[in-house]
């Protein structure tokens, strides 16, 4: 079953200047939820990377 998680970390649908920000969260994101099994600790690790993300996006946007 795919971590519902990883549709938050989508970035095409973002302005160009805005997916320059979000798709390393990304790429790294699918990377790790790849190699780590599942469970609390990755699934903690991977909502604070949607975090900081997020922050990192507002952030661009002034």
């Amino acid at each position: 079953m795919p971590n519902p998680i990883m549709k938050y970390f989508e970035y095409a649908h973002l302005p160009e200047r805005l997916q320059v920000v979000s798709k390393p969260f990304g790429e790294l994101a699918t990377q790790l939820n790849e190699a780590l099994p599942d469970g609390p600790e990755k699934s903690a690790g991977l909502r604070k990377l949607l975090e900081a993300k997020d922050c990192m996006v507002r952030a661009a946007l002034g």
